[in-house]
């Protein structure tokens, strides 16, 4: 919409007919304005809805605004078609006609009445309180009108923004969600059974109350743009909206997870119970071995090997029944929690075997060392060496008797290490306790 020049002096034949043309041009540009925002499709919807709250509140005064608009208008026409009859009167109009046409161009003559109701809905700034008419000014009329027009478009633009954005998105969600609640009842995700059912009926109920709010209120999810002075400037908020569509996501990957494991249930079962049968093979393992150790190592600390949990075993039969029942919504987290707790008891028992079995260990090192330095001693000429077989065949004995004591099986070793560095030449073994001199150990 255009703005008419300020008001000045009696105005000449030349401005008189610029005036009239720049009037006519913005006549046509706020005559097209109005047709436009007349046949606009949020105005029309707007008409047509069963409105509440802020948006009720605003079309009252946006209808009463548009009222005031097309009276305000015809106004101005009756206003230029009035000069436009003066000015045709002669081709060169007197001093008379000049000074009404200035009057009627510049001055406060244009009356406008306007209806009580719309008068009484109209913006206060915008309407005089106990009157049913006012004079304007043509330039006045035409900035009245421009603003008018501009907080009625903003607020037909908003509403017409918010409901082409949010229905369809919603309802496009809604159809997602029947999808993902039937998928979840086929595999027992159901409200009261499971979390996830109860989102599902929290979200269904929360998209239903959002539309019907979106529809009779679409103001209320409008967010104007900070520091736009456009109409319809801003954007539809879908706070609400993008909350519901990330927990339904999170919903659609759970029932995932269900179908996943409804897929290879039976894969993962069998495999718990390898695992499982796996750690009690390990546990009588290393009880066994507890019960040699106690037998053939003396003096030894051994640690007891408990046996296997009877729990793991009952959750085992239980995840087999909800698998035979279908129950997959719980055979998921059960079967995540018995293969960790598989693993966990897996290695707990293999830690509990090499405990058990260290001492055995210790004598196999020490018997594979007193065998590799009498390898040695023979390699290199010295198998029948009275000494190194006396202290060969005392730490033999040790090592091959049971009970076996380790402690004393080791400084044997030693001293043979010993006797046979000192045959050889070599640098002596450092000693480790005990009887270590050959000449200590003769005498």
């Amino acid at each position: 919409m255009g703005v008419t020049d300020p008001a000045g002096p009696v105005m000449d034949r030349d401005e008189v007919d610029r005036a009239l043309a720049r009037l006519g041009a913005e006549h046509e540009a706020i005559e097209t304005s109005l047709l436009a925002l007349q046949d606009h499709a949020g105005r029309r919807l707007l008409e047509g809805a069963e409105l509440t709250g802020i948006t009720k509140e605003r079309w009252a005064a946006a209808e009463a605004s548009i009222t005031l608009l097309w009276a305000y208008f015809d106004a101005y026409t009756d206003a230029l078609r009035s000069a436009r009859e003066i000015r045709s009167r002669r081709r060169w109009s007197s001093r008379e006609d000049l000074v009404e046409l200035t009057e009627l161009l510049r001055g406060e003559s244009v009356t406008v009445a306007g209806s009580a109701t719309a008068t009484a809905n109209a913006p206060t700034r915008l309407s005089a309180p106990g009157k049913l008419s006012r004079q304007f000014s043509l330039a006045a009329l035409v900035d009245l009108m421009n603003e008018l027009y501009a907080s009625s478009l903003d607020m037909v633009v908003a509403a017409d923004a918010v409901w082409s954005a949010l229905p369809a998105r919603i309802d496009l969600l809604a159809a997602e969600l029947q999808r993902t609640r039937t998928l979840a009842h086929s595999v027992g995700v159901r409200p009261g059974e499971h979390p996830s059912g109860d989102d599902l009926e929290r979200i269904t109920r929360t998209l239903t109350t959002l539309r019907e709010q979106v529809i009779s209120d679409p103001l209320a999810y409008w967010i104007p743009a900070q520091g736009s002075s456009a109409p319809g400037g801003g954007r539809p908020d879908t706070t609400v909206y993008d909350r519901e569509a990330r927990a339904l996501e999170e919903v659609r990957r759970e029932i995932d997870a269900v179908l996943t494991v409804r897929q290879d249930a039976e894969q993962r079962l069998v495999k718990l119970r390898d695992v499982l049968s796996r750690a009690d093979r390990t546990l009588a393992e290393a009880r066994n071995a507890r019960g040699e150790v106690l037998a053939k190592i003396a003096a030894t600390e051994v640690p007891v090997v408990s046996g296997p949990p009877t729990v793991l075993q009952e959750q085992l039969a239980t995840a087999a029944e909800y698998r035979r029942h279908a129950q997959w919504h719980r055979l998921s987290p059960l079967l995540e929690s018995l293969e960790q707790k598989a693993e966990d008891e897996l290695l707990r028992a293999r830690e509990s075997l090499t405990a058990v079995t260290a001492p055995l260990a210790v004598r196999a090192e020490l018997r594979g060392r007193l065998d590799a330095y009498k390898a040695k001693v023979a390699r290199l000429g010295y198998a029948e060496d009275p000494f190194l077989i006396e202290r060969y065949d005392a730490a033999r004995r040790m090592l091959w008797s049971a009970p076996c004591d380790l402690r004393v099986a080791e400084q044997a070793v030693l001293r043979y290490q010993q006797a046979a560095a000192e045959v050889l030449g070599a640098p002596r073994v450092p000693p480790q306790g005990g009887p270590q001199d050959r000449r200590e150990t003769g005498a």
